[in-house]
């Protein structure tokens, strides 16, 4: 355990989390698995999302993967189906899908603080999902990016065409999904997947250093900004710009600005706690 630190019970060895400079450090711990999700994993780290997401005391989020995986998604080997488990309908599948998406990713990408997913390794699947669903990608040089879907015959799931489609557009997301091709992070770079790539022994380091910075940022600056970027998906310009002016005079009035102004007055780094 990193000094400073303080861990968070997941309830399961298969998820782990600490809190250290105001970053929930979130990682994913099956690496002889590749971290895919499990019927342990998944929901702690849904609950690990929502807990962190509200919590004042943490500024960002990191999620990472043990050893040298990301997630590689969904366990492919559990897929034949559990044939003690009582038939489900159809319709009662697709309500536990929605429900398991919503609060998965869906929880993931409403979290109105800086998300940053640190790629040690392959992320496949609901697992590449996951980390698009951040707001910042960093991806070591072994980083391996797939959809996958298409090699095992499905079509894909919590929100992957949507954010493949914004990411790196209509074309590219077509053909990352119909291929399902192995891309490494300096390609998934230039499509606009991930932000950086640095060497494999620099990338805990490296993410946590972005986290760090950004867990002890505005953090009602963050909030608005993601607001303001998230409607900029689906709106025109002029909605756009008329959020814009109402977030703009809304920040100028808080302490966090005020703060931000002494300090480039006085030469010092501002302290926004």
């Amino acid at each position: 355990m990193t000094d400073g630190s303080i861990p968070v019970d997941t309830g399961t060895d298969e998820l782990l989390c600490e809190i250290r400079d105001r970053v929930a450090v979130i990682t994913l711990n099956r690496p002889g698995a590749r971290n895919s999700l499990s019927d342990h994993l998944t929901p702690a780290l849904r609950r690990m999302i929502k807990r962190n997401g509200d919590d004042p005391e943490v500024g960002a989020l990191l999620i990472t993967g043990a050893g040298t995986a990301f997630c590689s998604g969904g366990d492919v080997k559990g897929m034949g189906g559990n044939t003690a488990a009582p038939p489900m309908s159809f319709d009662d599948k697709v309500a536990r899908l929605r429900e398991r998406q919503r609060t998965l990713t869906g929880v993931l990408v409403s979290v109105r603080k800086p998300t940053i997913a640190a790629l040690p390794g392959p992320a496949a699947g609901a697992g590449l999902a996951i980390a698009l669903a951040c707001d910042i990608r960093i991806a070591a040089e072994s980083t391996i990016m797939t959809t996958g879907y298409a090699r095992l015959a499905l079509t894909g799931d919590y929100g992957i065409s949507w954010l493949l489609t914004r990411l790196a557009g209509t074309a590219r997301a077509r053909e990352l999904m119909f291929l399902s091709e192995r891309i490494d992070a300096r390609r998934a770079e230039g499509l606009g997947l991930i932000n950086r790539v640095v060497p494999d022994a620099e990338l805990r380091g490296e993410a946590f250093a972005v986290a760090k910075t950004l867990a002890n940022g505005p953090s009602s600056t963050y909030a608005s900004m993601k607001d303001s970027l998230n409607l900029a998906l689906s709106a025109d310009f002029l909605t756009s710009l008329d959020q814009e002016a109402e977030k703009m005079v809304a920040a100028a009035g808080t302490a966090q600005h005020a703060e931000a102004v002494r300090a480039f007055m006085e030469k010092r780094a501002p302290n926004y706690r």
